[in-house]
């Protein structure tokens, strides 16, 4: 029976070790309506820094189903990303990112946010 030495993925070698600030760098922000004023009211220190968990280990699992062409224009933005603004991000961050926005946007805006807008026509 041979033996295999079995070596660490990249993913362990280069995670971090020690427990990062969760506090984010800098606050989301929310995608601006152009007819309508920024809302008047206190925001909560949740709402304005809002950001998705980045490149860490998660450690839950959500599987979600799209056609061939939001596959395609996803994967199209991700190498639009790479090539115009020299960023390197795989699908899932550029997801979680996504969600970042929209549930900011949903935080600041309420009823009136993109996200209700785009959910109750369609």
């Amino acid at each position: 029976m041979p033996r295999r030495v079995t070596l660490p993925s990249a993913d362990d070698l280069f995670r971090p070790t020690t427990q990062q600030d969760q506090t984010p760098s800098r606050p989301v922000s929310a995608v601006p309506d152009p007819g309508r004023a920024p809302e008047q009211g206190p925001e909560t220190d949740d709402q304005a820094t809002r950001r998705s968990s980045g490149r860490v280990r998660h450690d839950e699992k959500m599987t979600v189903y799209v056609t061939a062409d939001e596959l395609l224009e996803l994967e199209h933005a991700r190498l639009s990303l790479r090539r115009h603004q020299g960023l390197a991000v795989d699908r899932g961050r550029l997801v979680r990112e996504a969600i970042a926005i929209a549930l900011a946007d949903l935080d600041v805006n309420g009823e009136d946010s993109v996200l209700v807008q785009r959910l109750t026509t369609g």
